[in-house]
């Protein structure tokens, strides 16, 4: 049998984890923490998951660890892990969340609970396995097997930053990033977030689309009045903003308003995006033909385009309705943006146009958002971890110009000034945020070989 070179066998022996068990056990532990970011009574193990799990298991690997205080009171912690060979050598950013959304045990199928991990066939089912413990322990077991290979020298340094508070917005953690950057600095970013593009496809992607969460709400002040008494001669607040919305967004999805419109996908960013096949998995729902930017093809309007998504609606009492008219109704919205929207000035936007549509009574509330980021796909950090990933799992990897959901890369792209990938360990049906969440197995595996060789060769030769 021919000998293994040492980038091979680095790649085998971090593929191991999955066998002998220590992948399996590691994140079973890991999920057991319930971590939920928007839960008030978890600041505690919040805390413990960055000193009690995290930080030993950086030591170990020869890390500096150092806990701050979230800039933003009352909101979770934050860690910097750091590993420096020397200080002329390059530096490379990870990133990893360690907290999870509302476990929501009582809606798990029948043997699968949200903290206690199981495996059923090639999924293993626990919160935070796909959504970001899983992704973040393949990474660090593929660099704790990297560094054994190469008798604990890589040939450049490492800097991981872990929050707790994704689910929650990442509150802070721009602030923290402006806050730290000398700690912070580095020469390149990479990390594992999201799905790919499916279950098949091994994926990168090089930033994200932005998102805009606001608040539409009319009130008229009357309180709720008898339909019958009243009905005629007073406003009705829910059919006011169903009217309002209607002037935002099209019965098939479109984007009316021009200000909430997105710039042409152009370039080789609209190449890479038109080519790309969207849904037809297991597991995936119903696409649309007829439904948004219609002129685009799928993958310009999920990658490429701005999108507007109602995401609750509100007015009277749904489950016990009486026969009154509403005094208020409310509407959350998603502005998913792509590069180039005009989002900071969203809310003057939307009132302009409320007043243009003589609706003044609807008023914008901004509830937060991050811009939208992409690095150029031509950046040699691209088809550096491309080729890595091509090299050590033998089938080709695609190149997403940004992931069609929203993470926090504007705090490493726009505040850090780092060329940005993320390498995701998921695919887009791992129920996150949802019952039954999982990660699969199969995708775990090729995580570790991906993340294994990207480390193995930047030790051998650094990019850019």
């Amino acid at each position: 049998m021919p000998q293994l070179s040492d980038r091979a066998s680095a790649i085998t022996q971090a593929k191991d984890n999955i066998n002998n068990g220590e992948f399996y056990q590691t994140l079973a532990r890991r999920v057991a923490m319930e971590t939920e970011s928007q839960n008030p009574d978890a600041a505690e193990v919040l805390s413990a998951y960055l000193k009690q799990e995290i930080q030993p298991y950086m030591t170990q690997l020869g890390f500096e660890c150092e806990q701050f205080d979230n800039p933003v009171a009352g909101k979770p912690p934050l860690m910097i892990a750091t590993r420096i060979e020397s200080a002329s050598s390059k530096t490379l950013l990870l990133y990893g969340h360690g907290d999870v959304t509302d476990g929501q045990a009582e809606l798990w199928m029948e043997g699968t609970h949200p903290w206690k991990m199981a495996q059923i066939g090639d999924k293993l089912f626990g919160r935070g396995t796909a959504d970001n413990k899983g992704q973040h322990t393949i990474n660090l077991m593929a660099l704790a097997t990297v560094l054994k290979q190469r008798d604990g020298h890589l040939g450049y340094n490492v800097k991981v930053l872990f929050e707790m508070s994704e689910e929650v917005g990442s509150t802070g953690l721009e602030q923290f990033c402006r806050e730290h950057k000398d700690a912070l600095h580095a020469d390149l970013f990479l990390a594992s977030d999201g799905p790919r593009l499916n279950a098949a496809t091994p994926t990168i992607f090089l930033g994200s689309r932005g998102v805009c969460q606001f608040r539409l709400r009319c009130q008229t002040g009357n309180g709720a009045r008898h339909s019958g008494n009243w009905g005629g001669v007073i406003t009705n607040a829910a059919i006011r903003l169903n009217h309002a919305l209607a002037t935002l967004v099209s019965k098939t999805g479109q984007v009316l308003p021009a200000s909430l419109k997105a710039p042409a996908p152009q370039g080789l960013a609209a190449s890479i995006m038109q080519a790309l096949p969207v849904g037809g998995n297991a597991g995936d729902p119903n696409l649309n033909n007829d439904w948004g930017e219609t002129h685009l093809t799928k993958g310009e309007r999920l990658f490429g385009s701005n999108t507007l998504e109602v995401i609750a609606l509100g007015a009277g009492n749904i489950v016990k309705p009486v026969g009154a008219i509403p005094d208020s109704a409310e509407a959350v919205c998603h502005l998913r943006i792509v590069p180039g929207t005009d989002w900071e000035n969203l809310v003057a936007n939307l009132q302009d146009h409320f007043v243009s549509q003589d609706m003044e009574d609807i008023e914008v509330i901004y509830e937060g958002g991050y811009n939208a980021t992409r690095l150029d796909p031509t950046h040699p950090w691209v088809s550096f971890v491309q080729n890595s990933m091509q090299a050590s799992l033998e089938q080709e990897v695609t190149v997403l110009p940004n992931l069609g959901g929203t993470i926090p890369n504007h705090c490493f792209a726009d505040v850090l000034a780092l060329p940005t990938v993320w390498m995701p360990h998921s695919y887009p049906s791992c129920n996150q945020h949802a019952p039954d969440e999982h990660i699969l197995v199969s995708v775990a595996e090729q995580g570790l070989a991906s993340a294994a060789g990207v480390f193995w060769d930047l030790g051998d030769a650094w990019p850019c």
